[in-house]
């Protein structure tokens, strides 16, 4: 088997205030230093960049997955190990998950959420068995915690699907859950 490597989902945008991006950092620097790879979005702008950045200064071998269509728009990260253009974001999901041994989510918006609600989806129905967490920044993911734990008590979601996702405020602690080596 080869490296492990670490699929992240983040935003396109940085966010306001630092917590983010030093998030974002603190994660791709920890990512170099236990010798995992990092497969994410492509881009070098928002915390996709500083997340890449980090990774790749750290030592990380880092693919970026990028639609044609947003090379222009997300701008092309021209440092990484690997860049793989798609032919769309459909395409852009299933090359990251055909590299990933685990799923993380940072804070992102609309795209970010799609990536790691599509990985659980695709873990509930036994299509993958890979860990899937959210690293929750200041509780950024707080709300979105309350929300599937208000699901599992209207009886719309199982909670044995609610406890796939993982989720920590410390790196480490969320990597070591995700089975990532050390």
């Amino acid at each position: 088997m080869g490296r492990f490597c670490v699929c992240v989902f983040c935003g396109a945008k940085a966010g306001t205030g630092p917590r983010f991006r030093e998030a974002a950092r603190q994660l791709g620097q920890r990512l170099g230093e236990r010798g995992l790879g990092l497969v994410y979005g492509g881009a070098q702008v928002g915390l996709m960049g500083v997340l890449a950045d980090a990774a790749l200064a750290a030592g990380a071998p880092v693919t970026g997955v990028l639609p044609e269509a947003l090379a222009g728009a997300e701008v092309a990260h021209p440092g990484l190990s690997e860049l793989l253009l798609t032919e769309g974001l459909h395409r852009r999901k299933a090359e990251m998950a055909a590299r990933a041994s685990a799923f993380l989510a940072l804070p992102g918006g609309f795209g970010t959420l799609d990536e790691v609600f599509e990985a659980l989806t695709w873990q509930q129905l036994g299509l993958h068995s890979r860990p899937v967490g959210l690293l929750d920044v200041d509780g950024y993911f707080a709300p979105l915690l309350r929300f599937l734990d208000g699901a599992v008590d209207a009886g719309l979601l199982a909670a044995r699907d609610r406890a796939r996702l993982l989720t920590d405020a410390d790196a480490d602690t969320l990597l070591d859950a995700l089975g990532a080596p050390r």
